[in-house]
């Protein structure tokens, strides 16, 4: 089975590939996404690879949105859409 890691912002780290990882986010618009870190990294590698902050930090994070090249991608693993809406 695999870990779930709650998290505010989506997120890719280079720790956590390899561990099995599923990572639950609760976006700020009341969206919850889960997803496979291992598959996203997979899907995403080649334009981390090629972001300062992935070579400086080994870390990616999204504050507002899953990253539009996941969002129909086979690493998201469910979407719950937000009951309420902010005003």
């Amino acid at each position: 089975m695999a870990n779930l890691l709650k998290s505010k912002r989506f997120v890719v780290r280079q720790s956590l590939i390899g561990k099995d990882t599923n990572v639950e986010v609760s976006f700020k618009n009341g969206k919850i996404i889960t997803y496979s870190h291992d598959k996203a990294f997979e899907v995403m590698k080649s334009a981390l690879e090629a972001m300062n902050c992935w070579s400086k930090y080994k870390s990616y994070t999204a504050t507002n949105n899953l990253p539009k090249v996941l969002r129909d991608s086979n690493a998201v693993i469910e979407v719950v859409e937000s009951a309420e809406v902010e005003a």
